[in-house]
């Protein structure tokens, strides 16, 4: 297949190789070159079978209206967006594209979303917290996973309260961590990441699967059939 990969950032070059060790030609439009989605036009994007979008909560917008409008299939890993969702998701319906959207591409992240659930459930009267540590170059805060995590919390449990502390240093690459406190212990949930690549590889393997498809998704509610 022929990917368009939309940002140079260091996500976008990992997603970049992985896609051709997979086997897959890429094509890459950093944002100098891709102004306002400019350069998304309809004979552009039908060349392409796939666009996957790793750029910043404000380019994200004018991407995902250009390619939605000409019917692409887009993968969309930016976060800071999601006030746009139900918008884009009418377009997409409205011109047969395809939307895969999601604010974290790790299997491993969707493996803590639902044991969070089950703790949420388990200790219902703890006490919940989110601390999230990412680069200082990430530009949203707090992150879209540890939003969704706390989403992922209060569904389970209506009446917890999750406050989330947001931290920037260096280049972390992404850690998570859900602490349930009582007065008498403490429990803790965390994820690590070492690299990038869980996040890159799970891109790549979203954009084969949505490849051809019509429709809008949640990353979470296909993450099973890719992993």
């Amino acid at each position: 297949m022929l990917f368009l990969v939309l940002g140079r950032g260091k996500t976008g070059s990992i997603i970049t190789e992985i896609a051709k060790e997979r086997g897959h030609s890429v094509r890459v439009l950093g944002e100098e070159e891709n102004r306002n989605a400019a350069a998304l036009t309809g004979p552009f994007l039908a060349t392409f079978d796939v666009v996957i979008d790793f750029t910043t909560p404000e380019a994200v917008i004018h991407n995902l209206r250009a390619c939605l409008a000409n019917g692409a299939r887009v993968v969309v890993g930016t976060t800071g967006w999601y006030d746009h969702l139900n918008d884009m998701r009418s377009l997409a319906e409205r011109k047969g594209a395809g939307l895969l959207y999601g604010t974290n591409f790790s299997v491993g992240v969707q493996a803590m979303l639902r044991v969070a659930r089950e703790l949420a459930i388990a200790a219902p009267h703890y006490k919940f917290s989110i601390t999230e540590t990412h680069h200082a170059d990430k530009k949203d805060a707090p992150s879209g996973t540890a939003l969704s995590l706390k989403q992922a919390l209060q569904a389970a449990n209506p009446s917890l309260e999750v406050e989330i502390t947001s931290k920037r240093e260096g280049d972390a690459s992404g850690i998570h961590l859900i602490e349930a406190r009582s007065q008498n212990d403490k429990l803790e949930l965390k994820h690590e990441a070492f690299s990038r690549r869980a996040f890159a590889e799970g891109a790549v393997r979203a954009a084969e699967w949505i490849a051809g498809k019509t429709g809008v998704w949640e990353f979470s509610e296909i993450a099973a059939q890719i992993s």
